[in-house]
């Protein structure tokens, strides 16, 4: 008899503040895996967008719903058999809580950066709702990854293609390697 028992879906968060690359690393991700990604940005109610694009800071009651999304979102995603990569925020630990309730497992990788480039990149970035005013406030809140999650923090002002590179060759990350795009 043999063994046709898939590998469980692997969640690849891509978190860190706005302008760490997120969105860059996760395409490269992408392209080289198969796997597609999806942008919580895209989950945030317009309410959560009008607040930020006006230069205030989301409070905890405006990104419990949007986490929950996102999570319901991963859930549906584990349950076809598939594995994603995420971009979030996830600047506290009670939000990655949220996600780690998702089913399949979770790996995150923070993104980190000097807050000088940080600026810069969002100064140059065009049509994001998130204002180079807030990073800040997201500096401020960002909790960096405990002991007990399952993650790593890695130098964001490395390029794309070496972080990349990077990510893939950790072993918990095997299956993204191996499951590419879903038919």
């Amino acid at each position: 008899m043999s063994d046709t028992t898939r590998p469980r879906p692997v969640h690849l968060v891509i978190m860190g503040v706005s302008g760490s690359g997120k969105t860059t690393i996760a395409e490269q991700l992408e392209q080289r895996t198969g796997v597609p990604y999806a942008e919580a940005d895209v989950f945030h109610p317009e309410a959560n967008k009008k607040k930020m694009g006006s230069g205030q800071p989301l409070n905890d009651d405006d990104r419990w719903p949007w986490l929950q999304e996102l999570r319901n979102w991963m859930t549906a995603q584990a349950e076809k058999g598939h594995s994603t990569i995420v971009t979030c925020s996830a600047l506290k630990k009670s939000y990655r809580d949220v996600l780690r309730e998702a089913v399949g497992d979770e790996f995150f990788v923070l993104l980190d950066a000097p807050e000088d480039v940080l600026a810069a990149r969002m100064e140059v970035r065009k049509g994001h709702f998130m204002p180079a005013s807030l990073l800040r406030s997201q500096l401020d809140t960002l909790e960096g990854l405990d002991a007990d999650e399952k993650g790593i923090t890695v130098d964001a002002t490395e390029s794309p293609e070496s972080l990349a590179t990077e990510i893939l060759a950790i072993d918990a990350l095997a299956v993204l390697a191996h499951e590419g795009r879903p038919q």
